[in-house]
C-alpha cells in the first residue's frame, strides 16, 4: 500500500521521531493541528507500513554494554542453505543490533553490542561454531560520535 505524505504528516513523523512518547496533544499543538486529524493521520501511516511500530531507545551502556563492535565477515560460502544457516544465526543473537549485507570485497557487516572483549570472544565462537565464514575481522568502537534512528525527514 502506497501512502503519500504531505507537510503535516512529514511534521508529525518528525515530532514521532524525536519522542514517541509525546501525547497527541503535544503533538497536535507542536504541528499546528488538533488531536483527532493528528490520531488520524498516524493510523494512516500505520496502517500503510510508514510507521512500523513504537519503541523506546534504550542506553546500552547503563545497562552494562559497553563494547560495541563493527564485524566484517567474508565468505566463501553463497549457496542458499549456508545463507538461511548465517541469517538465522544473525537473528537469534540478541547481540546483534544490525546486520548487512554488502557490495565489495566484505560480504556481511554487523553492530554487535556487548558487555566487553571476552562477551565478543563468546558471541564470536558461536557464530563460527555455527556457520562457516572465510575471514571475521572485528572492530571496537573507541567512541560513538553519532548515533540516530531518525530520519532526514
Amino acid at each position: 500500500m502506497s501512502v503519500r505524505l504531505d507537510e503535516l504528516d512529514r511534521k508529525i513523523l518528525v515530532q514521532l521521531q524525536q519522542d514517541g512518547g509525546q501525547s497527541l496533544d503535544d503533538i497536535a499543538k507542536i504541528v499546528g493541528s488538533s488531536k483527532t486529524p493528528v490520531w488520524n493521520r498516524i493510523r494512516k501511516m500505520r496502517e500503510g507500513g510508514v510507521i512500523k511500530h513504537q519503541t523506546y531507545l534504550l542506553d546500552a551502556e547503563a545497562l552494562g554494554f559497553e563494547a560495541c563492535f563493527f564485524v566484517l565477515i567474508r565468505t566463501s560460502e553463497h549457496d542458499a542453505d549456508w545463507q538461511a544457516r548465517f541469517l538465522k544465526a544473525l537473528r537469534d543473537r540478541p547481540e546483534v543490533q544490525e546486520a548487512h549485507r554488502l557490495a565489495g570485497d566484505i560480504d556481511y557487516i554487523l553492530k554487535v553490542r556487548v558487555a566487553n572483549a571476552r562477551a565478543y570472544d563468546i558471541f564470536y565462537q558461536a557464530l563460527i561454531s555455527e556457520v562457516k565464514v572465510h575471514n571475521v575481522t572485528a572492530l571496537l568502537s573507541m567512541e560513538e560520535i553519532k548515533s540516530t534512528t531518525m530520519l532526514p525527514l
